[in-house]
């Protein structure tokens, strides 16, 4: 089984307007909500491509019951703790020429709550995967990523980990099988400013010296780059297609990346196929799905 964790979920209220005036009442020309959070898009790429999880996290208030419901289907198992105080926040994107984004807090998590979903993460056993993604509340201790693998022992865990500098590196020790930063994180975590194809290269090399197995550079508009556990070098490009939406296009290509690689074994597919589902992302309002991604696929080479 694949497990997702989202310690913070969302519901994304998107926003279009002509022009954002500031100070007087704005009228919109369009609206769309989703269910945000990226181990939830792991999860619902996941879906798309045929292949179950279970979504752990936190929910609250009405929110929380709308997140549950809206993202539950036949290959979506939710497993999350209901909290008694607060609401899962409500983040809003305003598109009006250039996008505006207002992510909110979040429902505060008290240490009995993170201790129930440290039991949760007891039942993952031999064989499974857990994708840690997206950053913590600011109520939890930023050391929850590394409960979470510690409680994890010595399992044969697949470990996918898509988080920012200190939980990202506070990771490594527990050797995971992957991990995605961008070119702007690793310029982030190693302190300089990392732009060439030789420097991106060298830099993931690094971090598997720290203890990644494999590493999934983003790159944007240029693509994505692997470096693989034996130290080979993988790279895909980007089809050419209008971008709608670039919010969840990292975690559409985690998820690709893991389903590809659960299918085949084969780690120049499994950069294909998260290569595709990030750009099916990129190319429709919401996140990838099942029809684009076999659309994409038949041009992507």
């Amino acid at each position: 089984m694949i497990y997702t964790v989202t310690l913070n979920p969302s519901i994304d209220y998107i926003v279009r307007l002509d022009k954002l005036t500031s100070g007087i009442t704005n009228r919109t020309t369009d609206e769309e909500y989703y269910y945000g959070g990226k181990g939830i898009n792991v999860s619902c790429v996941l879906a798309e491509l045929g292949i179950d999880s279970t979504a752990f996290g936190f929910v609250a208030g009405f929110t929380g019951e709308a997140i549950e419901k809206g993202i539950r289907n036949d290959r979506i198992i939710t497993d999350f703790i209901k909290l008694k105080n607060g609401i899962s926040r409500i983040n809003i994107k305003i598109k009006a020429g250039e996008e505006t984004e207002i992510n909110c807090q979040g429902p505060h998590i008290d240490d009995s709550e993170l201790e129930r979903m440290l039991a949760k993460i007891d039942r993952i056993t031999d064989g499974d995967t857990i994708v840690l993604a997206g950053n913590i509340p600011n109520t939890m201790p930023d050391d929850v990523y590394e409960r979470i693998l510690n409680r994890l022992g010595k399992k044969d865990v697949r470990i996918v980990v898509d988080a920012t500098k200190k939980l990202l590196l506070n990771s490594l020790k527990h050797k995971p099988f992957l991990i995605k930063p961008n070119r702007q994180e690793l310029s982030e975590i190693f302190e300089t400013e990392v732009i060439s194809e030789e420097d991106t290269q060298k830099y993931a090399k690094e971090l598997q010296k720290m203890g990644a197995q494999n590493v999934l550079i983003s790159l944007g508009g240029e693509g994505a780059m692997l470096i693989d556990e034996f130290g080979n070098k993988h790279k895909a490009g980007v089809l050419k297609e209008k971008v709608i939406n670039t919010v969840g296009s990292g975690d559409s290509m985690v998820a690709g990346f893991i389903a590809g690689y659960e299918k085949q074994h084969d780690y120049s597919y499994a950069l294909k196929l998260g290569s595709v589902c990030g750009n099916a992302t990129a190319f429709l309002s919401g996140l990838a799905t099942k029809e684009k991604i076999n659309e994409l696929l038949e041009k992507f080479n």
